[in-house]
């Protein structure tokens, strides 16, 4: 079977060095050979064996039939969503590691996919080489998920990881992350949170069912996070991480990206550097976990092969995935209850202010940051916390508290 790749970047290469390299066990588990025999892009690879199959005319691929899977890993909205719509239109199975186009026209195409009667795969959307979105699809369907909870950005995992066991603070963590290769010249989309926003509202909506919108979810990234911060959490023998959650609950489904001190005994507690995890809370199975690195060429490119694997074993048969284009409204987030710690200027004597506002209120320390003190209050709803703390004289920062 012929495929054609979208993209000669990280991934793209990456597809077809697997394509290449393991050419062998594919075939033995496709259950036929799967060639690469186009490569669209616009830029030249003087060199590289690629260049036989370079093409920059997407027709080329659409008008070829031969070509039964496209692999779009050029990442961004346009043209990639034009080109993969146009794909499935043309009968062609399509796969991609495109956590944007995934989760504002994923209902969108896989519709379009069952129509065809072919498959619209996006297992390396989420957590790259990590295997969850099979697994959401295929192996928990006769589970009620409550409950998701990842640490779904390895640059800001890796951030936090440095800022905890060195010290060093957030711009300098900032500065080698991006000398790493970790964290791009704009770091926006991965300090900021857009990136796990946008993987949670692709979990949250395999979930349930319905399309989340990842522009109603409440997304807090790093970039206020202090080594102050990082030496409370160790006060309270927890640690900071970018947590991407959603939950079900009798006020509805809440749905958040946002910094979590969380404790040691906490299965995401331990996930450190540029790993990520998922962990998925079902009615009957209880909780189960997902561990691997999220990024990087090779394990991403793995999981875009096995979803090219998945489309050749299933020629000619549409792989049912329950996600309806309808909207799903998410709770408001004011009402979202949690334990938060709060960081007030002042002196230990000043405790008082927050216990006659917060009658619940711990002290963690006096002796952290000069001339301030960290406390620990709640359980209590995020609209009933902010608007408590605007009534506390000297109030710096908060951040959700997990127990």
């Amino acid at each position: 079977m012929y495929a054609a790749i979208l993209g000669y970047g990280t991934i793209g290469s990456g597809v077809a060095a697997v394509l290449e390299e393991n050419a062998a066990i594919i075939a033995a588990k496709a259950g036929m050979p799967v060639e690469a025999k186009y490569v669209l892009d616009i830029r030249e690879f003087p060199g590289d064996p690629v260049e036989k199959k370079l093409v920059r005319d997407i027709r080329v691929i659409l008008e070829d039939p031969e070509i039964e899977v496209v692999v779009e890993t050029m990442g961004g909205l346009e043209p990639a969503h034009t080109f993969v719509k146009s794909a499935l239109e043309a009968g062609k199975s399509v796969v991609t590691s495109n956590k944007e186009l995934v989760a504002k026209y994923g209902a969108q195409l896989i519709a379009l996919a069952a129509e065809k009667n072919i498959n619209f795969f996006f297992e390396a959307s989420v957590g790259g080489g990590i295997p969850v979105i099979r697994p959401m699809i295929q192996c928990l369907t006769a589970d009620d998920i409550l409950e998701i909870e990842g640490i779904l950005n390895g640059t800001t995992n890796y951030m936090l990881t440095r800022m905890k066991k060195e010290g060093i603070p957030y711009d300098e963590v900032l500065k080698d992350a991006q000398e790493k290769g970790y964290a791009e010249r704009n770091p926006a989309a991965d300090v900021e949170g857009f990136d796990a926003c946008r993987k949670i509202a692709i979990l949250t909506s395999l979930a349930c069912g319905r399309q989340v919108d990842f522009e109603d979810i409440s997304t807090t990234g790093i970039t206020g996070i202090t080594s102050e911060d990082v030496a409370y959490a160790a006060a309270m023998q927890r640690d900071i991480k970018l947590i991407a959650s959603s939950k079900k609950t009798e006020k509805g489904l809440f749905a958040k990206v946002s910094p979590v001190m969380i404790p040691a005994d906490h299965p995401l507690y331990m996930v450190s550097d540029v790993f990520n995890a998922v962990k998925v809370t079902g009615n009957m199975l209880g909780d189960v976990m997902f561990y691997g690195k999220g990024a990087g060429k090779y394990p991403t490119a793995s999981a875009v092969v096995s979803d090219v694997i998945e489309a050749v074993k299933n020629k000619g048969r549409n792989i049912r995935i329950a996600w309806n284009p309808d909207k799903l409204q998410l709770a408001d987030p004011a009402e979202f209850e949690s334990r938060f710690f709060l960081r007030v200027k002042g002196t230990k004597d000043d405790f008082g202010k927050v216990q006659e506002l917060f009658a619940d209120a711990q002290l963690v320390s006096d002796q952290i940051a000069e001339g301030e003190i960290g406390c620990l209050v709640g359980p209590v709803s995020y609209g009933e916390f902010t608007g408590k703390t605007q009534k506390l004289p000297g109030f710096l920062s908060c951040m959700f508290v997990k127990d």
